[in-house]
């Protein structure tokens, strides 16, 4: 049984987005659970739901620039291989107030789909090439106590609606660049 954890603003925002999906004729599943903070708990909570599962870094370039990046929940990757690929300039994790200002979500519940309140289109999304080869896609509601399903097309039409157009990245490459230089170390 799962308990209703969802504050007033969770339970508001999740209804936008919803409300937002439905509009736009975009099909999806909600499952609730209990609250995920980690991959690990995302695991133990969703392993059961077919699909992507996902993780997302908030973070911020020396220049200022925002950066979302959204790839599988499992992947193991150096963000200065990530700064690399996607020609940024030291990367690091953005404070709860930046996110709280531009996406309206906190800690734990960063996803692309907060992009709809990102209406200065001040983030850029880069998405992981093999996770969007995947169906359906996995994302947090905008809190951390559910998650929604979408399809890859509804995911980018949802997208193209917020005015953020995605750059892919090749997070198997990355992912190989981290081990290679994690085995060298040993």
């Amino acid at each position: 049984m799962i308990v209703d954890t969802l504050s007033p603003e969770d339970r508001a925002a999740e209804a936008r987005l919803l409300a937002l999906l439905e509009r736009l004729g975009i099909g999806h599943a909600l499952h609730r659970h209990a609250p995920i903070f980690t991959v690990e708990e995302s695991v133990s909570e969703t392993a059961h739901l077919p699909g992507a599962h996902t993780k997302n870094l908030f973070l911020k370039a020396k220049d200022g620039a925002l950066l979302l990046a959204t790839c599988l929940g499992h992947r193991r990757i150096r963000i200065a291989d990530l700064e690399k690929a996607v020609g940024a300039k030291r990367l690091s994790f953005c404070s709860p107030e930046l996110l709280g200002e531009v996406l309206g979500v906190r800690p734990g519940s960063v996803t692309p789909l907060a992009l709809m309140n990102d209406r200065a289109r001040r983030v850029r999304l880069i998405l992981d090439a093999q996770m969007m080869e995947m169906a359906p896609l996995n994302f947090h509601p905008l809190h951390n106590a559910a998650t929604v399903a979408l399809s890859r097309e509804g995911f980018l039409a949802f997208l193209c609606e917020t005015g953020h157009a995605p750059e892919t990245a090749d997070f198997d490459a990355l992912e190989a660049l981290a081990a290679a230089r994690e085995a060298e170390r040993r």
